[in-house]
């Protein structure tokens, strides 16, 4: 409970050590298209740092956590949501539902990855298992999926997480793209819109997309059916502890200490570290390091008897075990039989 309090100092702080960061970077970034793209792109991974913790303080504010009034979380939450092409209203309600469900075998699809168990997965025919594989492939997962979350959230159906006013969200953040787009482009031209924020756009997001991955797709997460589903065991074993370098958790606004976040998302991101350390429960979190994290792209189906993500490999392997015992036991059948006869 100590750590829920939000900070008007702390959380207009890191509003003004962000925000006029990503404007001078993108601004030096327009400079040097006057002397080499290569120095344009060079600039583009830091100046996504600073896009990828605007989106982190979007995030806070769509918990109601950055700053202590509503009404002020809500107004730097839409802007921030246009900087990042993040309908504010609409991806608040989906992200509610994620924190609602995530671990839930029979609640999947709130804005988690998408993740079939083993027997959905043996379930379907070769056409479904092709486009499962060939979505879970690192390469179109992190490569197209900053193009697809992009597009995808520049319109949305009406449905029961999506009522009017989150459908006039993603509308207003679209025309307050249009006019940001359009008057750019009259101010610089738009081919120098497209080569600076492009790239920054499309790392910060790549960025986000393994973040939220990592945190929740690990060996030994957590998945239950939704009767043995429980709330706390979800966040302190279907959450990452993701350890990361102290200037990576400064760019992320300690996100990858998710498990804490997900205990209580009306923690704010400047609090997460001292509690982590402050309370005792945290320590045995499931932890990431980047290396191990790594190892985390191939784990692409949920193994219920076992209790753990495992990849197509281990899979193929499996069958290939269970075929070969299958075959060893009609031989001895048929041993018996021919014994016998």
């Amino acid at each position: 409970m100590p750590f829920r309090s939000s900070s008007a100092r702390r959380g207009l702080f890191q509003l003004c050590t962000t925000l006029p960061a990503l404007a001078l970077l993108l601004y030096v970034m327009y400079r040097s298209l006057a002397v080499s793209y290569w120095v344009t792109l060079a600039l583009s991974p830091i100046t996504a740092g600073f896009l990828l913790r605007t989106f982190i303080i979007m995030h806070d504010c769509a918990h109601g956590s950055f700053l202590p009034w509503r009404r002020a979380n809500e107004i730097i939450g839409f802007f921030t949501g246009v900087l990042t092409f993040t309908p504010f209203a609409q991806w608040r309600r989906d992200h509610a539902l994620h924190h609602a469900s995530s671990g839930d075998l029979d609640r999947r699809g709130h804005g988690d990855v998408h993740t079939l168990t083993v027997s959905e997965y043996l379930a379907r025919d070769r056409w479904e298992r092709f486009k499962y594989r060939a979505f879970r492939n690192p390469f179109i997962l992190f490569g197209f999926g900053p193009i697809y979350m992009m597009l995808s959230q520049r319109w949305r159906p009406p449905s029961t997480a999506t009522k009017t006013k989150q459908l006039n969200s993603v509308l207003y953040t679209n025309v307050s793209i249009l006019i940001l787009a359009v008057a750019f482009s009259l101010l610089i031209g738009w081919r120098s819109v497209v080569l600076v924020f492009g790239p920054v756009f499309y790392l910060a997001a790549m960025a986000g997309i393994w973040l939220f991955y990592v945190q929740h797709q690990f060996e030994d997460t957590y998945w239950e059916a939704h009767e043995s589903w429980d709330y706390a065991t979800a966040a302190l074993r279907g959450s990452s502890y993701y350890r990361l370098p102290r200037i990576l958790e400064w760019f992320s606004g300690s996100i990858g200490l998710h498990h804490v976040h997900h205990i209580d998302p009306r923690i704010p991101n400047y609090h997460l570290r001292s509690c982590h350390e402050a309370v005792d429960e945290f320590r045995s979190v499931p932890e990431l390091t980047l290396r191990r994290s790594l190892r985390s792209m191939h784990l692409s189906l949920w193994d219920a008897e076992r209790g753990r993500l495992i990849g197509f490999k281990e899979l193929s392997a499996d069958q290939r075990q269970s075929r070969g015992t299958d075959a060893r036991a009609h031989e001895e059948r048929s041993a018996v039989w021919r014994r016998a006869k």
